[in-house]
């Protein structure tokens, strides 16, 4: 019986002599860079020892990026988990001095779940002893209130020189946390008001002497 014939090297897997990717039985090219100087596994030892250090090198080069790229990405999940969400500051949770001027007003927003508190102290300064009002608005009453309206607010605290605020959402909404110089505009009364705010889930006792 007569042996059987040697496979065709087309028939055989390969590697590209350019760039060391593996190349299918039957294909001419290379599917990466598409070269078309395709090395077949029965001819590599034909191949001279300086292209053969090539392969190799290029194969070690490649292996190294993959590494380096599993590492990184390995890296930046395992960071991520450890630091949790990132913790983002609610709008309604302040500290800050205002400026504001006879008749005008400052205004802080938020959204707030329903049941939840908006907490907080409020007081005028340079100078001191002056009045500062607080009106609260829902998302409904407040376009009212830039038109020029008086609609009644969810919440308000009467002008005074030291106020103290504990708000409770009655509904999920956006608010609006209005605090505005009474006096006015003929008697540039302007001041400093600091207001700080925080908002609360739940929460019964509201923290502020």
């Amino acid at each position: 019986m007569l042996p059987p014939a040697p496979a065709s090297p087309d028939s055989t897997w390969g590697v590209c002599s350019f760039c060391a990717v593996a190349v299918a039985p039957g294909a001419t090219a290379c599917g990466i860079c598409g070269a078309e100087e395709v090395i077949r596994a029965s001819e590599i030892r034909r191949v001279s020892r300086r292209q053969r250090r090539r392969l190799r090198a290029t194969n070690v080069f490649r292996s190294f990026i993959v590494i380096v790229v599993v590492l990184g990405l390995s890296y930046t999940m395992i960071s991520l988990v450890l630091q949790g969400q990132p913790n983002v500051p609610d709008p309604l949770t302040t500290s800050a001095y205002y400026t504001i001027t006879p008749g005008n007003y400052t205004m802080i927003s938020g959204n707030i779940t329903g049941g939840d508190f908006v907490l907080g102290n409020f007081s005028t300064s340079d100078p001191v002893g002056l009045n500062l009002e607080l009106s609260v608005y829902n998302s409904t009453q407040w376009p009212q209130f830039l038109a020029g309206l008086s609609p009644a607010p969810q919440y308000s605290i009467a002008p005074t020189t030291d106020g103290h605020l504990v708000f409770s959402a009655p509904t999920t909404d956006l608010f609006y946390f209005v605090f505005t110089n009474p006096y006015a505009a003929s008697t540039h009364l302007t001041y400093t008001a600091q207001i700080t705010t925080e908002y609360a889930s739940n929460v019964a006792d509201d923290g502020f002497d």
